[in-house]
């Protein structure tokens, strides 16, 4: 699976700060130190319909790292999955009467075209669940053969008791993780399993529904968590450097990951950083798709909307806040737009080198982007208020504004 092209990142004077950034599983900052090569793991669509404001601001969050770790002249290997079979994407398929796997494509197609438009940084492996699937088979082979996975009436199920570090993740209790497994996917009521949460590893073949040869494990198709665990360790191994995700996804996603990949290789942590984005709401409840209270990119581009005030939309919000979509929020960050682009459009202004320090300073402190927008609305209020007499500061503020928020003026 291809991914989105690339913008390109503008090389800026200096060199930025390495990323202090909040880690769930601790519950505190960790300063990263990646090396040369920064290793990332984002979780992606699953594509039964467009993508949603609240997706945007997720992949807003960890586009700004990559842009970080890009401007500390350190590379950067970032892994995204799309979950193109599960439950929810066969179930919309039937719903409208079209095959499954078109959906998935046409949907995919769609998400690329809106990261593409909101200059997110694109994946160097942009893998699907089904081509992963000639590699999920033999993880789960490996489990059972360990002991940590079981059969329960033709499925196979992970035993979240073979994992000595299973809940560090989420540090969750066990009503908790009880009642978000049944919220989110699991199936903690039925007979039979060894413990209510255990999530399952492979599916056996259900009738009317697409399945794949699973070697010993019989025909079925692979569990939501086993998926990203195959692909991560494919192409990032153990101990990358930030798994990345919604706030939804702590548990059970990422718990369960995580302790999949610590099981299969002895090895602890799977990841360095667990970050999470909050949640986006509109009227009052969470942005989903199974509410139906969104709001599509792709729309609000068919409206004449500009990408670059969406993305300042999201910017003017704490990656790990929960906030709510309005009307307002996005009159403003088109105003806030207008008054940029009028600022580097002019011949000159204050000189920018301290403003271009306060953008990386804020990023750098957990991706403070609401710090760096006011920093960037300062200049832009003395520039309209005084001038400036430094000819180069409106294209280095433009560059800036582009390499490390991405947003094109």
């Amino acid at each position: 699976m291809h991914a989105w092209p690339a913008s390109e990142v503008p090389a800026l004077p200096g060199q930025g700060r390495d990323l202090r950034i909040h880690d769930t599983a601790t519950g505190g900052p960790v300063t990263l130190d990646p090396g040369p090569v920064a290793r990332i793991y984002v979780c992606g669509i699953t594509p039964y319909d467009a993508t949603h404001i609240g997706h945007a601001a997720t992949y807003n969050a960890f586009d700004l790292v990559q842009r970080v770790w890009l401007d500390t002249k350190r590379q950067v290997h970032y892994v995204q999955n799309v979950t193109d079979v599960d439950d929810p994407l066969l179930e919309r398929a039937d719903r409208d009467g079209v095959d499954w796997a078109a959906l998935a494509e046409q949907e995919t197609a769609l998400f690329r075209e809106d990261m593409t438009a909101l200059r997110m940084l694109p994946p160097r492996h942009y893998i699907g669940a089904v081509e992963a699937i000639p590699g999920i088979v033999p993880l789960v082979e490996r489990l059972r053969d360990l002991g940590a996975a079981y059969e329960l009436e033709g499925d196979i199920y992970f035993s979240v008791e073979s994992d000595p570090h299973f809940g560090q993740v989420s540090n969750l209790d066990a009503a908790a993780m009880r009642l978000l497994s049944a919220e989110r996917g699991g199936d903690p009521e039925r007979p039979g399993k060894k413990n209510p949460v255990d999530p399952m590893l492979w599916m056996a073949a259900r009738e009317g529904e697409p399945s794949w040869d699973g070697g010993s494990l019989g025909r079925g198709r692979p569990g939501w968590h086993i998926e990203c665990v195959a692909i991560a360790l494919d192409h990032l191994g153990m101990g990358f450097d930030v798994q990345g995700g919604g706030s939804d996804l702590v548990f059970p996603h990422h718990e369960m990951g995580a302790s999949h990949a610590q099981v299969l290789t002895g090895e602890f942590p799977m990841a360095k950083a667990y970050v999470h984005a909050g949640m986006v709401a509109l009227h009052g409840e969470k942005m989903s798709k199974s509410k139906g209270n969104l709001v599509f990119v792709s729309a609000l581009r068919r409206e004449g909307v500009d990408p670059a005030a969406i993305r300042l939309a999201l910017l003017a919000h704490h990656y790990r806040a929960d906030w709510e979509w309005t009307d307002q929020v996005l009159r403003d960050a088109e105003a806030r737009l207008g008054r940029w682009r009028a600022a580097v459009s002019r011949p000159d202004g204050p000189p920018a080198e301290a403003l271009v320090e306060e953008i990386r300073e804020a990023l750098a402190d957990d991706l403070d982007a609401p710090a760096a927008l006011a920093a960037v609305d300062r200049w832009v209020g003395l520039q309209e208020a005084s001038g400036g007499t430094d000819t180069g500061a409106p294209g280095v503020v433009s560059r800036a504004v582009d390499a490390l928020l991405g947003v094109a003026l």
